[in-house]
């Protein structure tokens, strides 16, 4: 799998990829394998909810380690439905033109095929939790479906990722508890979509001229000339209902040192969309992991202290 143009593509195409079969290689790729980033922006949240009900040391692992399996999974399931659905809009977009199931290095039911495969992994995975966690799970199913679908008819898809995304904050609450969502958790849910649709405006950067053309809808377009004003007032939400919910939880506690910490990545992230462009939005983009870990590290020091 080679690129004429490796800057106009989301692949990439050396590194570990090169070095298995290539029968495997057009898998790894329409399950993103090469791109870590969309698993751990899937996990982090469930992540908050699992430290945020921690019990024992042995349950909290536990849980955290069936959820890193289960985002790994679930993310690479949502790229196969994902590009089932956009084969043909792949096709006109330089940086997913290579995608397998655009560039034909993989047919439909090959990737149908595999999406059961993965389906059918997530699947006992999800049986390794409560009950009460299967439904929420289930409840999850058509969010992840339509996702794509959210392009073809609204000018906002980041809206519906955010509550795709984001779900790993019911399920990893529901999962350590096996009861439904408290409010505080409820307030954590609501900040992490907001939050999401921040971080996924600032993607579409990248394809903002592409989507135009294409008439696919995306907040970096519907935003216009107040991108950087919207994505401020995404983020500012979203600290502010991390901070409620939060407190609610524990009332004041080292949670805020994460708060603090995350806030000032965001502030740095607002910094720089000010002159953003598609060369450096996927490096942006990108560090929204480091704001979900520093937001972990604080759950992990109120665990602790």
């Amino acid at each position: 799998m080679t690129s004429p143009n490796q800057s106009y593509t989301d692949i990439a195409t050396n590194g570990w990829l090169s070095s298995i079969p290539a029968w495997l290689q057009p898998y790894a790729v329409i399950a993103r394998l090469d791109r870590p980033i969309g698993w751990w922006l899937l996990l982090l949240p469930g992540w908050w909810a699992i430290l945020i009900h921690h019990q024992t040391l042995f349950e909290t692992v536990k849980f955290m380690g069936l959820f890193l399996i289960g985002a790994i999974i679930m993310r690479a399931a949502g790229c196969v439905i994902n590009d089932l659905w956009d084969r043909d809009i792949d096709k006109e977009v330089p940086r997913t033109a290579l995608r397998p199931l655009a560039a034909g290095t993989l047919s439909t039911y090959s990737a149908i095929f595999f999406l059961c495969c993965i389906l059918l992994i997530a699947l006992l995975i999800l049986l390794q939790l409560p009950v009460k966690a299967w439904i929420m799970g289930a409840f999850s199913v058509p969010l992840i479906v339509g996702y794509p679908l959210a392009k073809r008819l609204t000018g906002w898809p980041q809206i519906f990722l955010g509550f795709v995304f984001s779900w790993g904050v019911l399920l990893g609450s529901v999962s350590t508890t096996n009861n439904w969502p408290s409010e505080a958790m409820l307030w954590v849910y609501a900040g992490t979509v907001c939050w999401i649709i921040g971080y996924d405006t600032i993607y579409a950067i990248q394809d903002k001229d592409d989507d135009e053309k294409l008439n696919i809808g995306s907040a970096a377009i519907s935003f216009g000339p107040f991108l950087p004003f919207g994505v401020t007032l995404l983020y500012s939400t979203a600290v502010s209902f991390w901070s409620f919910g939060l407190w609610l939880q524990f009332n004041l506690g080292f949670w805020l040192i994460g708060i603090v910490g995350a806030s000032l990545h965001l502030m740095w992230q607002i910094r720089k969309i000010l002159k953003i462009d598609k060369n450096n939005a996927l490096i942006i983009f990108k560090s929204n992991r480091d704001c979900g870990l520093i937001l972990t590290m604080g759950l992990i020091l109120q665990i602790v202290f």
